[in-house]
């Protein structure tokens, strides 16, 4: 079985000091997480910036300055912003990181409810925009699924021609509106991908580590942090993103998956850096 990729989802667009401490706002404590997880054996480091109040931000400028402090620290790890932003963000300005030229982003491929009255709107026209864009740009895309749905839609795409393989997906299982996180949703999301696709599995919340242990064991890869989930266990809040990735480092190692540094990373993904 190849090596297993780890994510760091180390802040997101919307957790917040008053669920965990610890969350990430200015570019300093960005930077800190990010060498947390990155030193606890994450290979990838998945990207929302804040202004220094917590507000979510899809500023360039923002962006320039946190993976310009990441890098410092961590200089060959994988930098994958976000092109979700937060609910309600235009496309212009949405893909605003994506002029930074990273080796990867996000590419969301639908619409869904988040809650209340939230709903991340990803119409057809602005997934095919976001992936030419991303194209021109030689940036390999992350395709971000919530359902089975956005799973077939990406398989028409790249049948028009839209997407390219080999893809990667990622499983985001567990959140309002989108497919729930029980063992039977990941492996019917993940023996629904092309073959050839790579895959990483994130569960929000409580389910956080059960789908990483399953990704473990099927063959996939994990994401954590603290944009998913907040907790190393139940009742006790991580005191890092390291301390997340760590324990996922730790049922890999119980389960017989080695870890894959950033440039094994790349050759697995298929990136060119």
């Amino acid at each position: 079985m190849e090596k297993l990729i780890i994510t760091a989802s180390i802040c997101g667009a919307e957790v917040l000091k008053s669920h965990n401490p610890a969350v990430p706002y200015t570019v300093e404590e960005i930077a800190r997480e990010a060498k947390s997880a990155y030193d606890a054996g994450a290979s990838i480091i998945h990207l929302h910036v804040r202004e220094d109040d917590g507000t979510p931000t899809q500023s360039k400028e923002r962006f320039k300055v946190c993976i310009d402090a990441i890098k410092k620290i961590c200089p060959d790890v994988i930098i994958q912003p976000s092109t979700g932003g937060a609910v309600g963000m235009s496309n212009d300005e949405r893909l605003q990181p994506i002029e930074l030229l990273p080796e990867m982003a996000t590419l969301d491929c639908g619409t869904c409810n988040f809650g209340g009255d939230e709903i991340f709107l990803n119409t057809e026209n602005t997934i095919i925009e976001f992936a030419r864009r991303m194209a021109e740009k030689n940036i390999k895309p992350e395709i971000e699924v919530f359902d089975k749905g956005m799973v077939d839609a990406a398989k028409r795409f790249y049948k028009k021609g839209i997407l390219s393989a080999p893809m990667h997906f990622d499983f985001v299982l567990g959140v309002n509106g989108g497919m729930s996180a029980e063992p039977r949703d990941l492996i019917y999301m993940a023996e629904s991908i092309p073959e050839g696709s790579t895959w990483t599995a994130v569960g929000i919340g409580k389910a956080q580590f059960s789908i990483a242990a399953m990704a473990i064991i099927l063959g996939g890869h994990v994401r954590v942090g603290f944009e998913d989930n907040v907790y190393l266990e139940k009742g006790v809040l991580a005191k890092s993103n390291g301390e997340l990735v760590a324990k996922v480092v730790r049922l890999a190692k119980e389960l017989g998956r080695e870890i894959a540094t950033p440039e094994e990373a790349r050759q697995i993904l298929s990136i060119k850096k």
